[in-house]
Parts: C-alpha cells; sequence; structure tokens
C-alpha cells in the first residue's frame, strides 16, 4: 500500500519506498531464519556462530560490530551459547584483560550442519531477481546503509559480519 502521505513527491516516494523496504526486509527474514528455531538458535546466536565460524575467535566488541549489536546483547548471547557447549572464551595472548569468543567442537559440527541450508534458503529467497537485479539491489542498499550511519552517526553496517539476517553470505574462509 503506498503512503496516504500528502507531503511533497520526493516524501511520497521516500515513504513509499521505506514501507516496501521494511515489509520486505520481514518478509526475506522470516524465511530465511525462522528455520533456525529447529536448531534451537536465535539469528542473533547464529550470527556469532557464523562470524567466528569463517572469522576465527573474536572479541566481545568485534561481533557486536560485526552484527550491530550492543554489547549488552553480545555479552547474553555469548553466555548462552556457552552454556550451551558451542563457544568458548580464550584469553588472548598478549593481553589478558581481552577474551576471545571461539567455536567449540560441537558449534563447529553445528555449524556444519545447518549451514548449507541457511545459504540455500537466502539464494532462494533472492530467486525472483537476476544477477544483475541482485548486484544492483546490493549497490543501492549498501549506498543506503551507508548514508543512514553518517546521518545518525552510527556505526557503518560491517560486510564481514556473516550471514545472518542482516548480512551477506561470505566465502568460507576458515
Amino acid at each position: 500500500m503506498a503512503t496516504k502521505h500528502h507531503g511533497t513527491r520526493r516524501e511520497r516516494l521516500a515513504l513509499d519506498t521505506y514501507i516496501k523496504l521494511s515489509r520486505a526486509t520481514a518478509a526475506v527474514d522470516a524465511r530465511i531464519n525462522r528455520p533456525l528455531a529447529e536448531a534451537s538458535l536465535t539469528t542473533s546466536q547464529f550470527g556469532v556462530l557464523e562470524a567466528v565460524w569463517h572469522l576465527g575467535p573474536l572479541t566481545h566488541g568485534e561481533i557486536g560490530r560485526k552484527l550491530l549489536k550492543s554489547s549488552g546483547n553480545v555479552t547474553v548471547v555469548i553466555d548462552n551459547l556457552a552454556r550451551r557447549g558451542l563457544v568458548q572464551r580464550e584469553s588472548d595472548a598478549d593481553d589478558r584483560r581481552i577474551s576471545r569468543v571461539a567455536l567449540t567442537a560441537t558449534g563447529t559440527a553445528l555449524l556444519e550442519a545447518v549451514f548449507p541450508a541457511h545459504v540455500a534458503r537466502v539464494v532462494d529467497a533472492f530467486d525472483s531477481l537476476d544477477a544483475d537485479e541482485l548486484a544492483t539491489l546490493s549497490t543501492l542498499l549498501r549506498r543506503l546503509g551507508r548514508a543512514a550511519a553518517a546521518a545518525g552517526n552510527q556505526p557503518e553496517p560491517n560486510r564481514a559480519a556473516g550471514a545472518h539476517a542482516l548480512t551477506p553470505v561470505q566465502e568460507d574462509t576458515r
């Protein structure tokens, strides 16, 4: 549904686009991430696991920046993953004040089991767009995200965050 706002053409177009972006994001997010519940994972938990799987051990701060989550949220997510034996905290070799989050063998096995289906759902969710449209959408969304972050004085979304709802699937770098 188009906006009923009676502002300028630019205002109506921006509002209409925002509504469509929000609805598309919600629909794609549900399609891709709802099955994670079968593995008893939240989207945030999957994002942490996937980021550490692809990038190696990370600090809480690095994880928060990559997933665009607060430090408090990251701590709770990591605590829950550690309780399940999926991650462990390791002291930094150079600075013992810093701990890094690493996958356990159980966490690695879980990711190896669920990640292929996750990638398939991501690909399927974007199947209505051809390769050129996907590339254009990716470029436009990157520009929009950077401009919004700069205007709101927020950290720029990080492309290396991993394949959770807000991030692109990355090549396996393990």
